[in-house]
């Protein structure tokens, strides 16, 4: 019997054992009760011996399974617990029905080889930017051919329609790239999956386009991105003397360009991370000009103050501005006008000072002064941008 050709090749010892367990199921077909076999196939003659064997247990639950350490040791001393006698048994004879099982079973190993083989091989390229040519499109995903350099064929991997760019559209024979995100192991299904739309995408590709960022120069923080329409990345330098900003957009805005291209011309803003979260947020928030920013850090937000003139840049179109700088920082932010801000803050200082006066029964005057102090500490540190600005 002859393993049926496959499209991708498989390692010989994988074959082996496909054939060995095609074999061994077979053969226990042959009988009423349940057993258990092996088969083993000389690797040069192609012949091949079959064994039925007993796992040796403490306590027999399956007879024709199982045999005690007592009786195993008269035949062999050596042997202990979790090893197996075997006697050879006669070899089955392949009939249709033989045939059959053995080919099914066959089938199933050589497929449950294959997707191993890609898991092996893909695993350390996840994270990483592949290059495939679609095979087939759904109107749910898009199926990808990637080579594969360890089998004969090439490894399908799938990119979801979440995962595509809006108003993207492919044909077969298109050449497209993504981020290799997830190799998964499981039986059926697809196993690569690759994105064009997740912030993965957008770190990898500058990766590719600044050289300095592959050597560890600059480093890529934090990125966000409303797919095909803006995104922000946040960039800092481990060497003073290098311009991270500068050196991401690239000569005449080269670089930037680049990766702005491939993914359908995506504005993409260049932000320069701080360690201080109020300074990074006000940084985020470009193109706007922030006035103030007052920090509460028991609940992580952030109220952003800027000039009534520039509270529409500030929130973006239909809040992209301020809802990326929220994704890039982590933190929550509320963008309003200074005059806003300051009346926010008012009504909330003359709530303190209410419940002073209501519940701890103090004078009005002290109530004022220590509800003031009170509600500063609560809303954390305040960094006022122009001031912030000056200073630098």
């Amino acid at each position: 019997m002859k393993p049926s050709p496959t499209k991708k090749r498989c390692h010989a010892k994988k074959i082996f054992e496909a054939l060995e367990s095609a074999l061994a199921t077979a053969t226990k077909k042959k009988y009423e009760q349940e057993i258990d076999v092996r088969v083993e196939i000389d690797r040069k003659s192609g012949d091949f011996d079959t064994f039925r064997r007993w796992l040796i247990v403490e306590e027999v639950t399956m007879p024709t399974k199982e045999i005690t350490l007592e009786a195993a040791r008269f035949e062999d001393e050596s042997l202990n617990v979790g090893d197996y006698v075997e006697d050879q048994i006669e070899s089955v004879t392949f009939d249709r029905i033989t045939t059959q099982t053995a080919k099914q079973v066959i089938v199933q190993k050589v497929r449950e080889a294959e997707r191993a083989m890609v898991v092996d091989q893909f695993r350390d390229q996840e994270g990483e930017i592949v290059t495939g040519v679609v095979k087939k499109v759904n109107r749910d995903n898009i199926s990808l051919e990637i080579k594969s350099e360890g089998m004969a064929g090439n490894a399908e991997a799938v990119i979801l329609r979440e995962d595509m760019l809006p108003r993207e559209n492919f044909r077969p024979g298109d050449r497209i790239r993504g981020v290799l995100y997830a190799v998964r192991p499981e039986a059926r299904g697809a196993q690569l999956f690759v994105t064009r739309s997740k912030p993965e995408m957008l770190i990898e590709l500058f990766r590719i386009e600044v050289p300095e960022i592959g050597e560890e120069v600059i480093e890529i923080k934090a990125a966000a991105r409303d797919p095909g329409s803006r995104a922000k990345i946040a960039v800092k330098t481990n060497d003073k003397r290098i311009d991270p900003v500068g050196a991401c957009v690239g000569m005449r805005g080269a670089r930037v360009q680049a990766v702005s291209t491939e993914l359908g011309g995506e504005r993409i803003d260049i932000v320069l991370w701080d360690d201080n979260p109020a300074q990074f947020v006000i940084n985020a928030m470009a193109p706007a000009d922030v006035a103030s920013i007052v920090v509460d850090e028991d609940k992580h937000t952030m109220d952003i103050a800027v000039e009534a003139g520039n509270l529409a840049q500030a929130i973006g179109r239909n809040g992209q501005n301020v809802r990326l700088a929220s994704q890039l920082s982590g933190w929550e932010l509320n963008v309003m006008t200074v005059d806003d801000l300051q009346a926010k803050h008012q009504a909330e200082a003359h709530a303190a000072i209410e419940i002073f006066t209501k519940y701890l029964d103090i004078d009005e005057e002290f109530a004022d002064r220590s509800g003031r102090r009170r509600f500063l500490h609560a809303r954390g540190t305040g960094l006022c941008a122009n001031e912030r600005t000056a200073g630098n």
